[in-house]
């Protein structure tokens, strides 16, 4: 009997929309979803036949109370980070930069708690990878 080596198994990989959204002080909006540990960027995968900007305006409606149109999105590229909550995958976000104006978020839909964060206030927090390797503002 041969035996094959085992062939590496790829990371499944999880495709969100994500947003970058900073306030007047230059702080990074994080949030945290129920059951969840890790703070990261507001988001979440698409509906089916959505688009990348169409996923995300409607996230930030549902889980914040905020209303960026799709037009005013500002794709700052696809990012790929190893995911917060499901070990062994991959998180592949298209990351939008979001201006919300005087809007305030607010907690809804599955967001248990939200912060505005530096990178001195993510030493003390538990920051998804995505977030801390490619947007905490200095």
């Amino acid at each position: 009997m041969t035996t094959l080596p085992d062939e590496p198994t790829q990371p499944r990989r999880i495709h969100v929309s994500a947003a970058v959204i900073l306030d007047e002080h230059g702080r990074l909006l994080l949030v945290r979803k129920e059951g969840t540990t890790a703070f990261m960027q507001p988001g979440g995968k698409p509906e089916p036949g959505e688009s990348p900007d169409e996923t995300l305006s409607r996230e930030l409606a549902e889980e914040l109370g905020i209303h960026v149109p799709v037009d005013d999105l500002r794709s700052l590229g696809a990012f790929t980070a190893a995911a917060a909550n499901e070990p062994g995958c991959l998180v592949v976000a298209d990351v939008f930069a979001a201006d919300i104006g005087s809007q305030s978020p607010t907690v809804g839909a599955e967001i248990a708690e939200l912060r505005w964060i530096t990178r001195a206030d993510a030493a003390e927090l538990e920051v998804a990878p995505l977030a801390r390797e490619n947007f905490l503002p200095d």
